[in-house]
């Protein structure tokens, strides 16, 4: 979105006689001006530090990025790590776009209202985790879906509610990679509101959940506590989940941004809530829930195709531009929210959003909806519904067929690099010299060469 900052006197005068001193040589060594310049941006990561901090030492830093028309995807401030004043220093992190010809001036003129002004340019490449330590950064929130906000939420008006909900946030917000996940009491109202899903979900879950599912759910009601009476802890679940396919949970606040909830999948970690929906509504709730998460998606991570699939929309996802992001998020959608697939000659449901919720599991095994077959390129760009049931789910052949499907539609996203993800550092390394690509495929090599003794063996 565009900037909001105001312009102050000073600096923008300084860097308007500058941006047009530097239009002006831009002019005489190419000889015409770049007709395609609205669309030549590029994408900067800044920091820079204020000192002593006022209200006009700050302006005057929106003001310059005001003056280049700067697009600003994420603006940060924390108090500065290096401070030489007082407790009025800050560390400023911005994530922008801005025209490629106007980079050097916009930095030169940074330059004159603060210090330590360091930059990375990442053309059309958007900040990405390298590290699973990075998954600390994504947890922006999309905030149409809090309490405190939407006033057709069933717990806008419940002061209690917000305030338990507020304890939650906190707890996600201070969590940080490694960290023991959080152990919670929970009270005799939330357990009651689960109890309620989980006996009405769990009659329906022999008829129209998919076997993978069944399997799962009845290890996670044996080994996690999985039960009427009982809210699972994330830790036992996490486990599990572990020791199955590699997957691990961590604490979110809400429901977050498509690009930071599809990263964290990359590294097979599944940002789940720990909240439950409001008692007043507990068939139905306008945002993740511990429900939604542990009766929905917890039992198919458990499964190792599609985990794998999973992961693979993460990977796909980073670096991914804004486009391609809404696409990877509408085929998540349509897959591991609400996706349905063929079993036995029977449609069985494999999303999410389907078997965390009673109604919509009735209705989507019902006559009533449109099914098409699952093509990711059709699937990708279809409207959804968030609001009331989908009127068209997408039927995959079986979950092996859509995870080739979706790798060969993965394929063909463009991106300046290519990625390999190391299970053994929980990291992800850009394959942009010969040596990285070398030692990716030794890796390789040397799996192969197991696999191939173990044939041997057998045989």
């Amino acid at each position: 979105m565009k900037s909001d900052f105001v312009g102050m006197s000073g600096p923008k005068e300084e860097a308007n006689k500058e941006k047009e001193m530097c239009g002006m040589q831009s002019l005489n060594s190419q000889g015409r001006l770049d007709s395609n310049r609205e669309h030549d941006r590029a994408t900067l990561i800044l920091t820079l530090t204020l000192y002593n901090v006022r209200k006009i030492e700050l302006s005057k830093a929106a003001a310059v990025f005001e003056m280049f028309e700067t697009q600003i995807y994420h603006f940060e401030t924390r108090g500065a790590k290096k401070p030489k004043n007082s407790v009025d220093d800050l560390d400023i992190f911005v994530e922008c776009e801005v025209h490629s010809a106007d980079v050097g001036i916009l930095i030169t003129s940074l330059k004159r209202v603060a210090k330590d002004v360091k930059t990375s340019r990442e053309d059309k490449v958007p900040w990405f985790p390298r590290k699973i330590q990075d998954l600390d950064k994504c947890h922006h929130l999309i905030t149409k879906y809090d309490p405190n906000l939407d006033h057709g939420h069933p717990g806008y008006s419940d002061l209690e509610y917000n305030k338990r909900r507020a304890f939650f946030a906190d707890l996600a917000f201070n969590y940080r990679e490694g960290d023991p996940l959080p152990h919670i009491e929970y009270t005799a109202q939330e357990t009651a509101t689960w109890r309620e899903v989980y006996r009405k979900l769990r009659s329906l879950y022999p008829t129209h959940a998919c076997a993978q599912y069944l399997d799962a759910f009845q290890q996670l009601e044996k080994h996690c506590g999985y039960r009427e009476d009982n809210i699972p802890q994330l830790q036992d679940v996490s486990r599990f989940l572990k020791e199955r396919t590699g997957f691990q949970l961590r604490p979110a606040a809400g429901q977050l941004s498509a690009r930071d909830f599809l990263a964290s999948l990359a590294f097979r970690i599944f940002q789940c809530t720990q909240y439950t929906r409001h008692f007043s509504s507990p068939m139905h709730s306008p945002e993740p829930d511990c429900c939604h998460e542990l009766l929905g998606h917890v039992p198919m991570l458990a499964d190792r195709d599609f985990a794998q699939f999973s992961q693979d929309i993460g990977l796909a996802s980073l670096g991914s531009s804004e486009e391609e992001i809404e696409k990877l998020a509408t085929l998540y959608w349509f897959t591991v929210e609400f996706g349905l697939c063929k079993q036995n000659g029977l449609i069985k449901a494999y999303g999410a959003g389907l078997l965390s919720s009673y109604g919509e599991l009735m209705y989507a095994l019902s006559n009533k909806p449109e099914y098409k077959p699952f093509d990711p390129e059709v699937t990708a760009v279809h409207p959804y519904q968030d609001q009331a049931f989908q009127p068209v789910y997408f039927i995959a052949e079986n979950l092996e067929d859509a995870k080739v499907k979706l790798q060969n539609y993965m394929i063909k996203i463009k991106k300046p690099f290519a990625l390999h993800y190391d299970p053994f550092t929980s990291s992800i390394e850009v394959l942009n010299t010969p040596r990285k690509v070398k030692r990716a495929l030794h890796q390789i090599k040397e799996e192969l060469e197991n696999f191939c003794l173990a044939l041997e063996n057998l045989s």
